[in-house]
């Protein structure tokens, strides 16, 4: 060990409210703390927003709908507008009338972000790290952030964790959980994005048996010629962004921590490696995709599960099962269960809901143990693995997101810490503002059709 001697350090902003963490989460949050009349920063280690869906190339946004309606609306439904809107005529057209599995168009994403959070008034900082928090009792008072600029301290009264691998409240001390029971952890996956498809020749290759049926086929062919890895036999998600374009998730990564940057790097290496392999494949057995080449890969892989905090209150499974309503409600939550195998021979863990049923999310499960001016929203809520392998996706942290951001600026005008927020305050504002908490008194909202999916995924096990 080495002691670091101690520094003078400016203070270099002083908002309301901080979010460390530029994805779906911490997007919402910023803004609808913002529009809230809150004074908002948000920090983010990039260069742009958009978490998994940008960094990792998440090719789709999963499900916003419970298969009837749409349960994420509010920011997170409008943004996913926005995106289809700007990311030119021919992609609306296509996907104008689709909630559950649009394709992500990254570059439109990253900007229809930055306009987002810019027209809601808060500011933004890249290339920026949260790495030590200062604290007095329960009480987090301060960030120190380092960049290009130097070392500072950021001083807030409120600070929300977005970082989806709940690094803030880590460093604030608050305990968690990680993986399963033997620490085993969703492997991660390299996505990437190809052009020169022919989507004609894919879907007549496919159209007999099924997409899934068909490339699965062709995958246990591959893996027995030695041209693929031995492991899973499906393809997580191929979302078709143009007739030629064509973003993957395919193929797993085993033993990645996702909060360890040794972990991280090993990764990148190894995914990048699967990935040279997955396009050999593709051009050799995939009619369709003869002449694709790679135009994009994952600044990082794409993380499924690391830490999950201890929180006023834990979701689990018999909650998502039971379809359970809480007093506290900020968000509802239809996407299965949906846990990925932890190595090369074992089976995917999926669990449905009833189509047209969801579950609620407590504000308490993004409450954490001991502090009082800190809330985590993301991936990385008080929850149980199964529910987990549920909240994960992008949707979900969108509207846990607004619900974080809103209550912070509630507090701004009242005082106090994350507990003292008026419950039936917050679920008010957040309806009043596009958010769906179940069939409700006073619930507005109109209840769209759910179309036919444009991108095939495939079930493994019940």
């Amino acid at each position: 060990m080495i002691s670091i001697p101690s520094q003078q350090l400016p203070v270099s902003s002083t908002p309301d409210v901080v979010i460390v963490g530029g994805g779906p989460t911490g997007i919402a949050a910023a803004i609808a703390a913002a529009r809230n009349g809150a004074n908002t920063l948000l920090i983010e280690q990039r260069g742009y927003m958009g978490g998994m869906g940008t960094a990792a190339l998440v090719p789709a946004f999963c499900p916003y709908t419970d298969g009837e309606k749409p349960v994420i609306r509010g920011i997170g439904l409008e943004l996913l507008e926005r995106m289809k809107r700007e990311a030119g005529e021919v992609f609306h057209q296509r996907y104008e009338e689709q909630l559950d599995w649009v394709p992500i168009d990254v570059e439109t994403l990253k900007r229809v972000y930055d306009d987002a959070v810019v027209e809601s008034g808060a500011k933004v900082l890249f290339h920026t790290f949260a790495d030590q928090v200062l604290l007095d009792g329960e009480r987090i008072t301060g960030l120190v952030i380092s960049n290009k600029t130097g070392r500072s301290v950021v001083q807030a009264k409120l600070y929300i964790d977005a970082t989806g691998d709940a690094d803030l409240a880590a460093l604030a001390g608050v305990p968690f959980q990680v993986g399963g029971e033997d620490g085993e952890l969703q492997p991660g996956t390299m996505c990437y994005i190809v052009s020169g498809a022919d989507k004609q020749r894919f879907d007549e290759f496919t159209r007999t048996s099924g997409q899934g049926k068909q490339l699965e086929k062709t995958i246990v062919e591959a893996q027995q010629n030695g041209d693929l890895p031995e492991g899973r036999k499906r393809v997580s998600g191929i979302a078709w962004i143009s007739d030629t374009v064509a973003g993957f998730n395919f193929g797993h990564i085993f033993g990645v921590d996702g909060s360890k940057a040794e972990d991280l790097t090993l990764a990148a290496i190894e995914g990048r490696k699967l990935i040279d392999t997955q396009i050999r494949f593709l051009r050799k057995y995939v009619p369709g995709f003869e002449q694709v080449h790679l135009v994009h890969s994952g600044d990082q892989i794409g993380i499924r599960e690391t830490r999950r905090i201890a929180g006023d209150y834990t979701l689990v499974v018999d909650d998502f099962l039971s379809m359970r309503t809480f007093e506290d409600d900020i968000a509802r939550n239809a996407y299965f269960i949906d846990i990925h195998l932890a190595n090369a021979g074992s089976t995917m863990t999926i669990k449905h809901l009833p189509k047209g049923q969801s579950h609620g999310v407590p504000y308490r499960c993004m409450l954490p143990q001991g502090k009082s001016n800190l809330i985590v929203a993301g991936r990385s809520v008080s929850s149980d693995r199964p529910v987990q392998g549920s909240l994960r996706v992008m949707p979900n942290c969108f509207a846990m997101g607004q619900a974080a951001g809103t209550a912070a600026a509630m507090l701004r005008e009242t005082g106090g810490g994350f507990r003292d927020v008026s419950i039936p305050e917050l679920q008010s504002r957040l309806i009043e503002q596009g958010a769906w908490l179940g069939e409700r008194p006073g619930q507005a909202g109109q209840v769209q059709p759910v179309p036919a999916g444009h991108i095939e995924y495939e079930e493994e096990s019940e």
